[in-house]
């Protein structure tokens, strides 16, 4: 792949040899539709992404395209080839397509975006991107937020083309911006967050004076919509390295305005451990969450584990023998939680399941290590519903201490509400604890219609259920009209 920047030697033969096999993988797709932009007068090249992750050999079935087409000549040109397309995106200039594709023996799906050249820019009170068209792909490459995302392969050529030493800086492992930061940041403050995510994506370092722009102009985030915002987080979130990006966003600032909640944990203490650092403490949660997961990255589980200390600040007291309280920080954080990720424009149901770790992350310590009765572990499992798989891994990664024989304590103690759990599971259906009389039979025992004494009966008996477990017939009815009875 020869390069065609005269200042950037093909030192880094090992590099480029892997982009050779990954490009040569996707040949038979990306050279067939440059082809066609050949041959209808425009160029192509793929862009960005792509690039570097053929160059760090990982280039997946998502191909990104650069071209001077516009997007109507896009279109023309990819509608007869493309199996499918959309074009969701071209107000910026992008149109989006899917093509099915020969790779060696096998058939395999891309998802591609063609991208007409562009430069792009915020205004100081726009919460949208003004896009205007470029006519050279030295011109686009320049407003690339990142040197390692600046680099293109002309097609079908595979003319390597990277302006701004983005091979350099690959092999670097360190995130430059093409022009200056406070240039790329100004045209879009996103590019701030951007910073953090590929730092926790790939590893790599943020260039200090990145960082320093990043400092001075955090305040800028706020005109970013909020669910762009969200949709950095969630990336950030579900890296290989999400500690790094989250530091990243706390130390320059930028989580002042995004997560304020995570920055105010610097300043409290433990209440088990006067002087532990709780957002240190809530890293390490989510690291040890992480490394909990059985299917893959889970949102739901990596929010939970960070957030699931934020109540503290606001419920911490002194206590007059010198200790640090915290109580029912779990109550206030899932609150606060609530409020972050509906700003933030999470859906209903992500809120809902977070919060609700949120609040349930003490429970197990509410028992102490003592044996569990059944009605504390039916109790348990009901308020955990489809969240006890995630709330057994939120509450071990919440175990920090240094004290070894403690940890392990608390381990077995867990441990110990496993099996129980187990225990019962086989000999009652836990997953779906109801009381032993559905409604239309509560309301035929007690000669009532529909109404709110239906829903106390029910709610009675469902509290006998979780009590003493399942009850005979005969014996639920004598409890209902024994309650009946009482009601007046």
């Amino acid at each position: 792949m020869p390069n065609a920047n005269e200042d950037n030697p093909t030192a880094l033969s090992q590099v480029q040899r892997r982009a050779v096999s990954e490009l040569l993988r996707v040949s038979p797709v990306a050279d067939d539709l440059a082809r066609r932009f050949q041959e209808a007068g425009f160029s192509l090249a793929l862009v960005g992404g792509s690039v570097r992750d053929a160059l760090l050999g990982r280039l997946g079935n998502d191909l990104d395209f650069t071209t001077d087409a516009r997007p109507e000549d896009v279109l023309k040109i990819i509608r007869p080839w493309a199996d499918s397309v959309w074009d969701v995106g071209i107000a910026f200039g992008t149109v989006g397509s899917q093509k099915e594709g020969r790779v060696g023996d096998d058939v395999q799906r891309f998802q591609i975006e063609v991208t007409t050249y562009r430069s792009e820019s915020y205004d100081r009170t726009s919460r949208k991107p003004e896009v205007s068209y470029g006519d050279s792909i030295e011109e686009d490459l320049v407003r690339r937020d990142f040197t390692v995302n600046a680099m293109a392969v002309a097609l079908p050529e595979k003319v390597f083309i990277d302006p701004h030493g983005g091979l350099e800086d690959l092999a670097a492992c360190v995130l430059r911006t093409p022009g200056t930061p406070e240039e790329s940041f100004s045209d879009d403050p996103l590019r701030m967050m951007r910073a953090a995510r590929f730092a926790a994506q790939l590893d790599f370092e943020v260039a200090p004076d990145v960082v320093a722009a990043m400092k001075a102009m955090a305040q800028r985030i706020e005109i970013v919509s909020a669910e762009r915002v969200r949709d950095e987080l969630n990336k950030l979130l579900l890296s290989a390295h999400p500690r790094k990006g989250l530091g990243l966003l706390v130390d320059t600032g930028l989580a002042d305005y995004v997560l304020p909640e995570l920055p105010a944990l610097r300043l409290e203490s433990d209440e088990h451990h006067r002087h532990k650092d709780v957002y240190e403490h809530s890293l390490t949660v989510l690291d040890q969450a992480i490394g909990l997961e059985d299917e893959g990255p889970d949102l739901v589980l990596r929010l939970a584990a960070l957030l699931h200390d934020i109540g503290k600040p606001r419920t911490r007291r002194f206590e007059k023998d010198g200790r640090v309280s915290f109580h029912h920080h779990e109550v206030v954080g899932a609150k606060m939680t609530k409020k972050r990720m509906t700003a933030l424009k999470y859906s209903n149901e992500m809120v809902k399941d977070v919060a609700r770790l949120v609040e349930l992350h003490l429970r197990f310590h509410g028992y102490g290590t003592g044996e569990w009765t059944d009605s504390a572990v039916r109790r348990y499992v009901r308020d955990a519903g489809p969240l006890l798989s995630r709330l057994h891994k939120l509450t071990r990664s919440d175990c920090t201490t240094r004290n070894k024989r403690k940890a392990a304590a608390l381990s077995r103690a867990y441990g110990g509400l496993e099996e129980r759990i187990a225990q019962l599971q086989e000999q009652e259906e836990l997953d779906a604890i109801r009381p032993d009389l559905n409604g239309n039979q509560i309301q035929e025992i007690l000669g009532v219609g529909p109404g709110p004494v239906i829903g106390k009966a029910y709610a009675f008996l469902l509290d006998l259920r979780l009590e003493n477990g399942p009850m005979e017939h005969d014996a639920a009815v004598a409890a209902l009209k024994e309650w009946w009875a009482a009601q007046g």
